[in-house]
């Protein structure tokens, strides 16, 4: 059986990564719709079974500039309103808590690098909780509430608010499990601007990648899996 994933891009770099051969193995059709290029509206996303909303450079504040931000909310809002399994990651998790009805701010701080997160009791009984001790990748200075009838689950010292669940079909995750660590130089590149402003030192995002990359993307790998499995009955793979 063959199903399909629907993949809202908001820039070509920050793709899929990692889940991508991911979805293909659990039987997994990607269809991508890129924001502000193709329509995202009522019946964009056809019959999919799953909807993933990746990570972006711009924020829900910055709706009044990119007006097709609000489109892709409402698109968002009537999908989760159905319960269908949705993965919202950066980006997209906020675009999925302001759908829910959640307040998504800029926080006035950034946190862009490698590092672990501490689960909420609830993560720790979640698909969260096979990322262990584990660094991930974070990359945002925005932040949302949790929607009502959501689970918190993970925070940093900075960020009380880093994932939430919606039982077990919506995925919310502000950092970046899906990005792939040997395709960091891309992330380096695509947000040069970002990165001088704030002062990182690109070479320890670097050595961090090298360094977690691997591990990281095991878990990642099963953390996801698992959610698949939870949102929807696997797939069966597909034939080679």
């Amino acid at each position: 059986m063959t199903r399909t994933a629907v993949v809202i891009r908001h820039v070509a770099f920050e793709d899929l990564g990692i889940l991508g051969p991911l979805l293909t193995e659990q039987g997994y059709r990607v269809r991508y719709l890129d924001a502000g290029v193709d329509p995202i509206g009522d019946g964009a996303f056809g019959d999919a079974d799953l909807l993933v909303v990746l990570g972006g450079p711009v924020g829900v504040g910055d709706i009044g500039r990119y007006p097709y931000l609000a489109d892709e909310a409402a698109a968002v809002a009537a999908w989760t309103g159905r319960g269908l399994p949705t993965l919202g990651i950066c980006l997209g998790a906020q675009l999925i808590a302001y759908a829910l009805g959640a307040d998504v701010v800029p926080t006035g701080r950034f946190e862009i690098g490698y590092a672990p997160l501490t689960l909420t009791p609830e993560g720790d009984a979640s698909v969260l909780a096979g990322l262990g001790d584990t660094p991930v990748l974070h990359w945002h200075g925005d932040q949302f509430a949790i929607p009502d009838g959501a689970t918190r689950l993970a925070e940093t010292p900075g960020f009380p608010n880093q994932a939430f669940a919606v039982g077990d079909t919506v995925l919310g995750l502000q950092f970046h499990l899906e990005a792939d660590h040997t395709q960091i130089e891309r992330w380096l590149l695509g947000h040069t601007h970002e990165l001088t402003a704030h002062g990182v030192d690109l070479d320890r995002v670097r050595t961090d990648a090298r360094r977690h990359g691997g591990r990281l993307t095991t878990r990642a790998r099963a953390v996801l899996t698992d959610w698949l499995h939870r949102a929807l009955p696997a797939a069966e793979p597909a034939e080679a």
